[in-house]
């Protein structure tokens, strides 16, 4: 067996033998109830397949906040709340400033750093991070990056998995982008060619990303079955305390694919998908549902709506 980033893999598993776990519900959910909540999973998603199983659960995870309008506060909050360090890419630190700072309101005075070219960085918001901290002992770091063969997103990227913030003999953390899918197409675009850039392993080693556009969650399915926790245990048919809303998409972005699913209203079975093919696009979570299933014979985007908090 060998272990990284939390996983468990079965060592000669690869693509189509590896079963993926998914929690979600564990990046948004309110903090004091995540150990029990984790507790009922463990005893509840057991798997039965001879396959490879690969459990992840989100624990210690990285926000990198881009320089993106921030909406759907309530939900950018808990994120913020729930993560263990806190990052803006340039531009990302004036959006924080807007919503919260410029208005008196301290609940991003934590950020960690500020990393980039800083072409975009206003010199009030540089003030107001380096004057400003929740810890008397830890200021926002200003990092200047002037490769302009990188985006402030691999930048960020970069820092995260660098020796600042990750130890050697410790997993890498998960990193969480807000902000990343609005705004101009081409930037959209290239936030999703990040999921791609970053996630090179087929097993995750390097952690694993996600794409936070306030009204959606989008992470990456490698080769694979993928199962993805979209309801707490036992909280099938109660929409009314659901996380995430009904819609989902799965998008062939690099490739085509083929695919199965489980779970959904319009499930498929050894379905082509491609670009300028067909493409499973606004399908539905059934009110019954509390794991989906998708199986992939290549790398494909899953993309999942959210309800406002």
């Amino acid at each position: 067996m060998s272990s990284t980033n939390n996983t468990t893999q079965t060592t000669g598993a690869t693509g189509e033998d590896q079963i993926f776990e998914w929690h979600p519900i564990d990046l948004i959910r309110e903090y004091e109830h995540q150990k029990k909540q984790h507790d009922q999973q463990n005893d509840q998603l057991q798997n039965s397949s001879n396959g490879a199983t690969t459990t992840h659960k989100p624990g210690r995870f990285a926000l990198v906040v881009l320089n993106q309008p921030l909406t759907h506060l309530g939900l950018v909050k808990r994120l913020w709340k729930n993560a263990s360090i806190r990052v803006a890419a340039d531009g990302g630190a004036n959006c924080l400033y807007d919503v919260a700072g410029m208005n008196g309101d301290h609940c991003f005075d934590d950020l960690t750093a500020i990393i980039g070219d800083l072409d975009s960085l206003t010199t009030e918001t540089r003030t107001y991070f380096t004057t400003h901290s929740s810890s008397s002992q830890t200021k926002t770091a200003i990092i200047h990056d002037p490769n302009q063969y990188s985006t402030d997103f691999g930048k960020s990227v970069d820092y995260l998995r660098g020796p600042s913030c990750s130890k050697p003999d410790a997993p890498l953390p998960d990193i969480i982008a807000i902000g990343g899918l609005g705004g101009r197409v081409d930037q959209g675009l290239s936030q999703l060619h990040h999921l791609y850039l970053f996630q090179s392993s087929p097993s995750y080693a390097d952690g694993r990303m996600y794409l936070f556009s306030g009204e959606s969650l989008t992470f990456l399915l490698k080769s694979g079955t993928h199962k993805i926790r979209v309801r707490e245990p036992g909280q099938a048919n109660k929409t009314e305390k659901d996380v995430f809303a009904k819609w989902v998409g799965i998008l062939p972005v690099k490739e085509p694919s083929r695919i199965w699913t489980k779970g959904l209203e319009w499930d498929v079975e050894d379905w082509p998908t491609e670009f300028g093919g067909q493409m499973s696009t606004s399908n539905h979570v059934l009110p019954a549902t509390e794991v989906v299933e998708v199986r992939t014979t290549r790398d494909v985007l899953f993309t999942i709506a959210l309800r406002d908090i």
